[in-house]
């Protein structure tokens, strides 16, 4: 039986960040997705709760923290109930930390965790998603080649959170074995690369024009025959364990669609107490109170998923299914919830004075997102 009684330190963790969404983001978030640009004021507050540096060993400039998958989740949900795309953004960073931390040689983070531990935002982050319909973690259009110096990268990647400023990526391939096959077909095959910006043969293209996240600023990559040592494999001679790493990604999009649903309730439940129709508040109709109530219940069945999945990781289990299952419910609820709450507004649910509109246009990715976040 799994016990979900927080602990008083991830309580803390909890309040504070929530605080923060409450006061810094949620305020933020109609005009950074109008501009299309997330206030570096903003970023820099976010930056200063050790989000990423947090967790990185004292000895290499971070706070020594200890790392917990759970906590990653709480700090998840309460970040995109501010705003999913300011979350992703000031997240990003721990794309690229939290599996060097966990899964990096000792040489490697030695040298690429410092770039996180500063004291300004850590232009870093990962490159997993593929522009192509069939797009499989499993089954990776790029290739890593190896090759009598290393390996040589081939293949498209679309989008990438910071990828403009970015000073080194963790890109997801797919490896070949030894007759020069590439494996396919399960995340055994999934390996993990450290790719620094300035490597010949890897172009960043155009910023990309998305639905939703408007605030937040992704790009596509270009990696056309990028020819690395090989030290730069994540993990050295024993690749990382993409599996677990895909694992912790997904519980992370699965509490940022139950922070994204948790917002668009409470604000459809607000305005339903306010908004009156024939003498009482459209709250007291059964129609719109059995809709909240399924909310509702959906949301913490969402969240009670991505808890599951995150005590499994933090006991070293494999949770590759339950963390699948918890994105693939927490997806469908975000899109329920946000579509409903534009409904119990009715007509002001369609216009800008009003952030319901925004929500289910970037609830709508998350049954496409894959490695956009990691807790």
């Amino acid at each position: 039986m799994i016990d979900f009684e927080l602990s008083g330190e991830q309580k803390m963790v909890r309040e504070t960040v929530g605080a923060f969404a409450r006061d810094q983001v949620r305020p933020a978030a109609r005009s950074a997705d109008e501009s299309g640009a997330i206030p570096p004021e903003l970023v820099k507050l976010a930056w200063e709760l050790g989000l990423a540096r947090g967790p990185i060993p004292e000895t290499l400039g971070g706070f020594g923290d200890r790392r917990s998958v759970l906590t990653g989740t709480l700090v998840a949900e309460e970040l995109a109930w501010g705003d999913l795309a300011i979350a992703l953004h000031v997240t990003a960073p721990a794309l690229f930390a939290f599996p060097l931390l966990e899964m990096g040689t000792e040489e490697q983070r030695r040298r690429f965790l410092p770039l996180v531990a500063t004291e300004r935002f850590a232009a870093v982050t990962a490159a997993a998603m593929e522009p192509r319909y069939d797009f499989d973690l499993s089954a990776l259009a790029t290739v890593a080649s190896p090759n009598h110096s290393g390996f040589t990268l081939r293949g498209d990647k679309c989008c990438v959170p910071l990828g403009e400023q970015a000073q080194a990526f963790l890109v997801y391939a797919r490896g070949e074995d030894k007759s020069g096959g590439a494996r396919a077909g399960d995340l055994q095959g999934t390996q993990v690369f450290i790719v620094a910006r300035d490597t010949p043969g890897l172009t960043v293209v155009e910023r990309e024009k998305n639905m939703g996240l408007k605030a937040l600023a992704t790009y596509e990559l270009k990696l056309d025959g990028v020819r690395l040592a090989p030290d730069a494999r994540l993990g050295g001679e024993q690749p990382a364990d993409a599996a677990r790493l895909v694992a912790q990604s997904r519980v992370a999009l699965a509490a940022m669609a139950v922070g994204v649903s948790r917002g668009a309730f409470e604000y459809a439940r607000d305005y339903a107490k306010e908004r009156r129709a024939f003498g009482a508040p459209i709250a007291t109709k059964q129609a719109i109170a059995f809709m909240l109530a399924e909310m509702a219940i959906e949301i913490d069945a969402a969240r009670l998923l991505a808890w599951e999945a995150a005590t499994m990781l933090d006991k070293g289990l494999n949770a590759l299914k339950e963390s699948s299952r918890a994105k693939h419910y927490a997806a469908g609820v975000a899109l329920k919830t946000t579509d409903n709450a534009l409904q119990i507004l009715g007509g002001h649910g369609y216009i800008r004075e009003h952030p319901v509109e925004m929500w289910l246009r970037n609830a709508r990715g998350f049954s496409a997102f894959e490695g956009l976040a990691i807790v």
